[in-house]
């Protein structure tokens, strides 16, 4: 698979990507797993309800249990009762994670970036790196290559570019080893490092 080889200027040739990552056939059921499964495994269970024994309730008996016509009731935190408890309330150590298979995770990793090959959205660079951990001269560079919104993938993000691009709301830097399938599919293009294609074919194929 040959993808587009920029530099500051713009245009520069073409790069040969390997087929293994870049050209594989695309298992769209497997992506949407991949995706799903690595947002439920970031989710914190932060977040509590109150079961009846926790809602604060007297625990005498509303009425007695035979003669007065109404339903039987015991407490007034009842799950059926306005302001009582919740039925099967949940728990802030409740467990989101979903498994997924080195195999098919490193699978689901070649079809985005298949995809993005095939739909025009991967660049590659020698290298990118700023002089100064300044915002201002990343923007300019990222401008100059035609990018808006860009994801950056290198070998290794230095610190430089680290605080260079912590205050850019749609560029944002990451080593090979961070690259994840919901920030390919959420930015509209990806700028790779030669250096982070061998990475990324080191650990995914």
């Amino acid at each position: 698979m040959d993808l587009k080889l920029i530099n500051d200027g713009g245009a520069a040739g073409t790069f040969s990507a390997p087929d293994t990552l870049f050209g594989r056939d695309v298992n769209a059921s497997l992506v949407h797993q991949v995706v799903v499964a690595y947002q439920a495994n970031a989710r914190l269970g932060t977040r509590q309800q109150k079961e009846r024994g926790d809602v604060a309730k007297s625990t005498r008996k509303p009425w007695r249990q035979k003669g007065t016509g109404r339903a039987r009731a015991g407490r007034a935190s009842s799950p059926l009762w306005r302001g009582g408890g919740k039925i099967f309330a949940s728990s802030p150590d409740e467990n989101f994670s979903q498994k997924v298979n080195r195999k098919m995770y490193r699978a689901g990793m070649a079809s985005i970036l298949s995809q993005l090959a095939r739909d025009d959205r991967i660049r590659v660079v020698d290298e990118f790196r700023v002089d100064a951990p300044k915002t201002k001269l990343l923007a300019q560079k990222v401008k100059s290559m035609g990018f808006d919104q860009v994801l950056v993938i290198t070998d290794e993000v230095d610190e430089n570019l680290m605080l260079s691009a912590r205050n850019l709301p749609n560029v944002a830097v990451i080593a090979a080893r961070q690259a994840n399938p919901v920030a390919l599919v959420h930015f509209p293009n990806v700028l790779l490092t030669r250096a982070a294609v061998a990475k990324l074919e080191e650990m995914l194929v």
